[in-house]
């Protein structure tokens, strides 16, 4: 049979050999012991790279993120949030749950919220109102597509957060393509930020896992809600060995996916039916409009399925994403696909 071209997500992304060589023979410990060196070794190189003091590896961005909300909020209080947020749309309501905290959403330009917006949304808590203490900012951002959110509006936030004494945290889940894509230094991005939380298992191809940096001590708070939610694992080296690959040799390789994604972008947004500017393809994300007359989101999902292309139904209408299983050949091929269905039905 033949072997689909999976663009669902750059969490498909399969382990180097050289990864899976690292994890059969990666020298592990008791990481909830504190025993794990090839763990400890991950996390003083995640640290260095987003220049904070520490860092903590957990299962997933989700868990990073829940974390984060927990440590930096108290109940009642309430967290600035944007609309499309992965955070408030696709995270299984935490900040509810978990950190029984409530989220003021607002909307933004491509994912880059309007400070004076935010500003005017930060409350002092009264026996009727809840005390803003946390902004969360998405970068890149997924459901706008991959948007790099400009430093310059990272930057007017940090600053409004310090006048108001509140903490940001940074779901910076593709922070490093955020990097590649603008050619702006990772540090001068997650400075902006007290916390941030980025994936291993997406782009950077390492199989599991994701980090979580910030003050030692914010860290070692974090360290205890992790293992209060479950996340406390044993001989984790195994894992975070993948982890160290990723961020030592995967990061520059990014700008390859970008390149195949705007490559993709420019060869079916003139197909008809399809509602896409390319110029807003800025990382390794397509997210598309479909209006043909005689094709719903499911009958071109479905045909492309059929031709051995795989994407995935989003609000907006359908979303791609290259990684690294994809190559130029599969991009041309799919771009074919594209241009035989929406031309003859």
């Amino acid at each position: 049979m033949k072997e689909s071209i999976d663009f669902r997500s750059d969490t498909v992304t399969k382990p180097t050999p050289e990864m899976r060589k690292a994890m059969s023979e990666a020298v592990v410990g008791d990481d909830v012991l504190g025993d794990d060196p090839t763990v400890k070794k991950l996390e003083s190189l995640a640290a260095e790279k987003l220049g904070k003091e520490a860092a903590l590896f957990v299962p997933s961005g989700t868990m990073g993120n829940s974390i984060s909300i927990k440590a930096w909020t108290c109940e009642l209080d309430e967290v600035i949030i944007e609309a499309r947020s992965h955070i408030y749309n696709m995270e299984s309501t935490h900040m509810t749950f978990i950190s029984r905290v409530s989220p003021r959403v607002l909307t933004s330009q491509r994912g880059a919220m309007d400070p004076d917006e935010v500003e005017r949304n930060i409350k002092k808590p009264s026996v009727h109102l809840p005390r803003t203490s946390l902004i969360c900012i998405e970068n890149t951002h997924n459901n706008w597509g991959g948007a790099v959110i400009p430093l310059e509006n990272m930057m007017s936030l940090r600053k409004i957060a310090d006048k108001h004494g509140i903490k940001i945290h940074l779901d910076g889940a593709r922070i490093f393509n955020a990097s590649v894509a603008s050619g702006i230094p990772i540090k001068d991005f997650t400075k902006t930020a007290d916390s941030v939380m980025f994936c291993l298992s997406k782009g950077l191809s390492a199989p599991i896992g994701s980090m979580l940096a910030g003050p030692k001590d914010f860290i070692d708070y974090c360290r205890r809600i992790r293992k209060a939610l479950g996340g406390g694992m044993r001989q984790v080296g195994v894992i975070a060995a993948p982890g160290i690959l990723a961020l030592q040799n995967m990061i520059d390789r990014l700008r390859d996916d970008h390149r195949r994604a705007k490559k993709l972008a420019l060869g079916i947004h003139q197909l008809p039916g399809i509602q896409l500017n390319p110029e807003e393809v800025e990382t390794d994300i397509i997210i598309f409009g479909l209006k043909h007359p005689q094709l719903s989101v499911s009958d071109l999902l479905e045909k492309l399925k059929k031709n051995s292309v795989l994407a995935l139904p989003v609000p907006q209408g359908i979303r791609m994403v290259t990684n690294r299983g994809i190559h130029d050949e599969d991009v041309e091929q799919t771009i074919t696909v594209f241009n035989e269905i929406l031309t003859h039905s």
